[in-house]
């Protein structure tokens, strides 16, 4: 706005953005969070005392990790955020996308990144401390 005796003349120097666009970036702002990152396509979960992040999952909200019944006495657990991603902890072992990755530990976490697994990747721990 610019004022010149007694005129005021008003000048838009931002052009003006379209509704839609507006929308579409408050929709993909609002689907991203800790849990669920739309435009980065990872999801997280705390799969018992595991952190378990999955890339290359482009979905607006993915299921909760489930209980399964205990084996040998110790939590199951499957995770399975998208088609392409079965996570599943039996007695202490890892199995993804059906095939066995070994004993972990209490609290170790687990990234499934465009199905390459790793057990506790420096990228993981450096968020624990947060």
């Amino acid at each position: 706005m610019l004022t010149l005796h007694k005129k005021v003349i008003y000048h838009h120097l931002m052009p003006k953005i379209p509704l839609s666009a507006c929308l579409f970036l408050a929709a993909a702002l609002a689907s991203c969070s800790r849990s669920n990152n739309l435009l980065f396509g990872e999801v997280q979960a705390q799969v018992g005392t595991h952190t378990v992040r999955v890339t290359d999952c482009y979905l607006t909200s993915v299921p909760p990790p489930r209980r399964l019944a205990d084996v040998n006495g110790q939590p199951a657990y499957r995770f399975m955020p998208c088609s392409d991603a079965d996570v599943q902890i039996r007695d202490g072992q890892l199995t993804v996308n059906g095939r066995a990755y070994g004993r972990i530990e209490q609290g170790d976490s687990i990234l499934v990144d465009h199905g390459v697994v790793s057990i506790n990747p420096p990228e993981l721990r450096a968020d624990a401390g947060k």
